[in-house]
């Protein structure tokens, strides 16, 4: 989804759910950043800033229209009909707004513009409308792409081995369990995350992204993550403002659920994205930032491909050349794909499935007996 059209390519070939499962080779890849490099059309890389603003325009013109559909018509139905509406209202602005969230991300990796200031102009503008602290997320998502499968250093969905599970996880390894594991989640991870660093790499004290002072950041960084915190209370005190205005149930019908459904997208997009049987992660005396940028998984959301700008299913291609242009990741995919060889992974298991296969085997990692050690897989035997 958006305007100014995407490169297209072949639908992905099905592979047995054997061979999806199959381990990714963990030693040196066989080719070279520069080798992967050189196979993607120049063009590629290249960013346009009237191309990149398209996308943020149809994005929000679709929103807008689906404000204007619910709050002029929805009230007007009877009342079971409104039921209806109202749950497909919040699906589909969610979806959209998700696609509004992946352009402000590309401004966090300046693959908006060739302009920084341009990138960081918008992105915190878009993520503080979605009580996104841009900067402070930016500091920390550009470390986890500095870091990615480090057991050490990766800052997001950074597995435990099976000596730091909790006591709880055997009474939650089980059907009732996973189903609350989820949940919680996809409804609480985005908030816990940024607010205590759940699910992130362990700091030495409490680390929080609306912290100038905490140690996620440096002082340099600082005085970005101020304005990242004025960004977010200014939205807050305009929806409070709001609420008092139209009423609180309005500002929750309108705007709360949608961005509710945001944050769960967020959160599944990121955790499929590394979180997957065939998946190493790696110790510090094991660990390079090539293998680990190749420990990721393309998806298949289908059509929801294009509306995320398709996110979903290039994410290799984007820890690979992270100031790529979304709008170019599907072309750069295709011409990569066959120098990756065994070392790209693609899962075109449906989402419902998926989601419930990785609860249930990606519960902690460690390293095979007598495999190659600093080397650590997903299990699930407690």
């Amino acid at each position: 989804m958006g305007a100014g059209g995407r490169t297209s390519i072949p639908p992905k070939a099905k592979r047995p759910e054997t061979n999806i499962l199959r381990r990714v080779p963990h030693s040196k890849p066989p080719f070279t950043l520069g080798e992967v490099k050189k196979a993607i059309p120049p063009h590629c890389f290249n960013r346009s800033v009237l191309r990149s603003f398209s996308y943020i325009v149809y994005d929000l013109v679709i929103s807008s229209l689906l404000y204007y559909v619910a709050t002029t018509y929805i009230h007007l139905l009877p009342s079971p009909l409104s039921f209806l509406a109202w749950p497909l209202y919040w699906i589909c602005q969610g979806c959209v707004l998700t696609g509004v969230w992946v352009v402000a991300h590309e401004c966090g990796h300046h693959a908006f513009s060739d302009y920084q200031w341009l990138d960081d102009t918008v992105g915190l503008i878009l993520h503080s409308a979605l009580l996104v602290p841009y900067f402070s997320w930016k500091h920390s998502h550009r470390r986890h792409h500095s870091n990615t499968a480090s057991m050490e250093r990766d800052e997001v969905f950074v597995p435990k081995p099976k000596s730091e599970i909790g006591w709880y996880a055997k009474y939650l390894n089980n059907p009732p369990g996973r189903i609350f594991n989820i949940l919680t989640t996809l409804t609480l991870g985005w908030p816990l995350y940024l607010m205590f660093n759940v699910s992130g790499r362990k700091y030495d004290r409490f680390a929080c992204h609306y912290d100038p002072y905490g140690p996620i950041y440096s002082k340099r960084e600082r005085a970005q993550i101020f304005l990242s915190d004025a960004g977010n209370l200014a939205v807050g005190l305009a929806l409070y403002k709001l609420a008092a205005a139209k009423g609180l149930t309005w500002v929750l019908s309108v705007y709360g659920v949608p961005l509710l459904i945001v944050n769960g997208f967020l959160v599944l997009i990121t955790w499929l994205q590394h979180t997957h049987p065939a998946l190493p992660h790696y110790d510090s005396s094991e660990w390079d930032w090539f293998r680990g940028a190749l420990a990721t998984v393309d998806r298949d959301y289908g059509i929801l491909n294009k509306v995320f700008h398709n996110i979903t299913d290039t994410h290799v291609a984007h820890h690979l050349f992270s100031t790529m242009p979304h709008y170019h990741a599907m072309e750069a995919t295709k011409a990569i794909r066959p120098i990756l060889g065994e070392y790209y992974q693609f899962d075109g298991t449906p989402l419902v499935k998926a989601i419930w296969r990785e609860t249930k085997e990606c519960v902690y990692v460690e390293a095979d007996d007598g495999g190659q050690k600093g080397v650590f897989w997903y299990n699930n035997k407690l």
